[in-house]
């Protein structure tokens, strides 16, 4: 079984986004769950969702408090949240973010593989939110499918465009971009 945690914050769809890989991973003929940790639940304010994926029924309801691999939405939230707490030696961490790579690396440490991505970017550019506020889930997907390998961009893109609500030509778009960008650090 593989584990994932995604980390953002409330408005940047990470929600969505573990539902939507989740897709991604049923349409490879997978057994999935997906769910949000629910807490303060405003925009802005910190989250976590949760994706499972294994190749045999699936029977734990339980948070992911050991993850292979984490997802992050927002960079600044480094600054905040511990958000390798419990990842195991070895996982991947995928960054939504601009800076250079090193500081990632400094912020997540030698232990982990690291990619990077600038999702932000990538969604204003296929018209997903605005400069201030980028939806970026869709995005962080296709980096995530690149990163692991666990799952196709073609199965990426085909979830966006059979579960995300809106925007899916852009959605379906700004995953291959952030497919082809996303860059180990």
């Amino acid at each position: 079984m593989q584990e994932i945690r995604f980390h953002g914050r409330g408005g940047q769809g990470a929600v969505v986004g573990s539902e939507t890989l989740a897709h991604a991973f049923f349409l490879e003929d997978k057994f999935v769950q997906a769910f949000p940790a629910f807490g303060v639940e405003r925009r802005g304010a910190p989250v976590m969702a949760f994706c499972r994926v294994d190749d045999t029924p699936i029977n734990l309801r339980n948070q992911i408090y050991e993850p292979d691999h984490i997802v992050v939405l927002d960079s600044s939230l480094l600054e905040t949240v511990n958000v390798t707490e419990g990842l195991k030696k070895g996982g991947c961490v995928v960054i939504n973010g601009r800076r250079p790579g090193q500081y990632y690396r400094s912020k997540i440490g030698e232990d982990f593989k690291v990619f990077l991505v600038d999702a932000g970017r990538i969604a204003v550019e296929h018209g997903l939110g605005s400069v201030t506020n980028p939806i970026v889930n869709t995005a962080i997907l296709g980096a995530f499918a690149k990163a692991t390998g666990l799952v196709s961009i073609e199965a990426v893109e085909k979830a966006i465009m059979e579960y995300v609500p809106v925007k899916r030509d852009g959605n379906r778009l700004a995953a291959r971009a952030a497919y082809e960008k996303a860059k180990a650090i």
